[in-house]
């Protein structure tokens, strides 16, 4: 027994259209719908009411991870492409994920698609959970009518700065874990042992050696002024994140860590691995090349990248390929300009850039390995020299100990 449906759907430029069909099932209608070249945005039997809830998620964006954002996409594209009207795909994942900010996220964005919006108006709603090549991609996904493809490749993307971000943590939690194990020894050594050894020299008198005067003087100041040290150091921090919060600040920061050893190549690969993962995701989405340049400077995660990437935009809005407008900058690689030029050249630069994407992956899980392998003995010679310096330091006055005590 067919039963009438009332449908709201999207064309090819985005317009909105309503009206009813006749079908057996809801799956056959929007398998339908999609025949005539629509995107589903609700189907409905006539007479089924619709819960039309709005919950507020202020405040809470912030607390959704890019893993849930990575499995939210995958799984609504699996349900986009097999048919699931948006409404009822969100329904669906509103109920079964695990994050209760981003259900909430979902119930507002699906009341929203109700009222009228697009998918793609609903998500910019939530900046904070979706960045804007995200929003850009679905916009162009709607509009071509292959929403569940574009929302494909931004789970693959996303899942590659998880990875890229997780070697990087990786890399950097061991250095960090062992330098504050260090701090944490040598301050304990200059609070409570220097003392107990100065304290004992000075009932011994004599004249200490400059190495154990040095080491009792720094100790004496901690001591005594322990809070000044404390202060200065709050506001040596705090001054530098208010300056690095300035434009000219973040420049300045993320120029410096281009040019570090060793590190400053793991940064740079890694820009270089997102910019062109993110512009290959836009162009096959088919967003417009100065939109796409727009969206990767917002989102290249480094200053210096980004200043890059803003002037190659103005460059190409006279006429120049990206190729040609990137060349000027020292943080791209010749390799990755010619390689752009010849993706430019055969119509293929999509591919090219995944391509150099790939090879950039490769270069930092390299580059970190070797990292990783040269800083363990690096920093176990750090700690060796730092607390058997002060330990020879302060045994140095036993050697003359028969002088001391004449």
């Amino acid at each position: 027994m067919s039963t009438t449906y009332v449908y709201k759907v999207r064309d090819k430029s985005g317009t909105i259209h309503k009206g009813s069909i006749e079908g057996h099932s809801e799956q056959l209608v929007v398998a339908k719908l999609r025949e005539l070249g629509y995107v589903p945005v609700t189907v409905t039997a006539r007479g089924k009411s619709r819960l039309n809830a709005e919950v507020s998620v202020r405040g809470k964006d912030g607390k959704i991870g890019l893993r849930s954002i990575v499995v939210f996409s995958r799984q609504l594209a699996t349900m986009v492409g097999a048919g699931l009207t948006l409404i009822r795909a969100l329904s669906i994942l509103e109920e079964q994920t695990e994050s209760k900010p981003l259900a909430l996220v979902i119930n507002t964005m699906r009341g929203d698609i109700e009222r009228g919006l697009s998918f793609s108006q609903a998500i910019s709603k939530h900046p904070k959970v979706f960045p804007p090549v995200y929003i850009a991609m679905v916009r162009s996904g709607e509009a071509g009518g292959m929403l569940d493809m574009v929302l494909l490749q931004l789970a693959t993307m996303l899942e590659r700065q998880l990875d890229l971000r997780r070697k990087v943590k990786s890399a950097m939690s061991y250095p960090i874990a062992v330098g504050g194990i260090i701090i944490a020894v040598v301050s304990a050594m200059l609070l409570f042992i220097v003392p107990m050894f100065e304290s004992m020299y000075e009932d011994l008198g004599g004249t200490l050696p400059l190495p154990t005067r040095m080491l009792i003087g720094v100790s004496g100041f901690l001591t005594r002024a322990w809070w000044l040290f404390v202060i200065i150091i709050g506001a040596a921090v705090f001054a530098l994140k208010r300056w690095r919060a300035t434009p000219r600040g973040r420049l300045a920061v993320d120029g410096v860590k281009l040019r570090l050893p060793i590190a400053g190549q793991i940064v740079r690969k890694a820009a270089i691995a997102r910019f062109c993962h993110t512009l290959a995701a836009l162009a096959r989405a088919g967003v417009t090349i100065m939109e796409a340049l727009d969206i990767v400077a917002d989102t290249a995660g480094n200053a210096v990248v980004a200043a890059a990437v803003s002037d190659a935009r103005e460059r190409v809005r006279v006429g120049e390929s990206v190729s040609v407008a990137l060349l000027n900058h020292e943080v791209f690689p010749p390799m990755v300009v010619q390689m752009m030029s010849v993706g430019e050249e055969t119509g293929a630069l999509d591919e090219m850039l995944d391509k150099i994407g790939e090879f950039y992956d490769a270069e930092v899980s390299a580059t970190v390995d070797s990292l990783t392998s040269l800083i363990e003995p690096l920093l176990m010679v750090v700690m060796g020299v730092t607390v058997g310096g002060m330990v020879v330091a302060l045994y140095l006055p036993m050697f003359r100990i028969i002088n001391l005590v004449k």
